[in-house]
């Protein structure tokens, strides 16, 4: 384990990333009354990556297990945003495919997360923005996908 770092200033870390995910969660969802709620738009990124992914493939690529993964596709099966089909080399597994008004939803999806990622850079510089991004994603190694369940 690799020692605590100290510093002079109380940082809250864990309330400042707690308080920015919800204020960015609750814009991108005030932005976007005609687009898909934050975590459906996650799914649609990945299926315009990868069409017909299979749900395990989704989930990892989100960071949800198979009961997320499988709920999520379900209220966007019902919204007529994807669809599931049976893989035709495994029956037993399902694949995700963007149906006509996935895509429309897709491309509004993606305006958003460019406007919200501009709203998100300004006042910053590339570097500080470099730095801010390594931090977010070395948390993804610090805190494996199990730590606390």
């Amino acid at each position: 384990m690799r020692p605590v770092v100290s510093s002079p200033r109380p940082y809250r870390l864990i309330y400042l990333l707690s308080v920015a995910q919800r204020r960015v969660q609750r814009a991108v969802a005030a932005s976007s009354v005609d687009a898909v709620p934050p975590a459906q738009a996650g799914l649609l990124f990945v299926l315009g990556r990868q069409d017909g992914a299979l749900m395990g493939e989704a989930g990892a690529a989100l960071d949800l297990g198979p009961a997320g993964i499988s709920g999520l596709v379900d209220r966007m099966a019902a919204a007529g945003l994807v669809e599931r089909r049976s893989d035709p080399s495994d029956a037993r597994a399902s694949r995700i495919f963007l149906t006509a008004k996935g895509r429309k939803a897709l491309v509004r999806a993606k305006d958003v997360a460019h406007e919200t990622n501009a709203r998100l850079m300004d006042g910053f510089s590339v570097e500080e923005i470099d730095i801010v991004a390594r931090w977010l994603t070395s948390i993804q190694r610090k805190f494996s996908k199990g730590d606390g369940e």
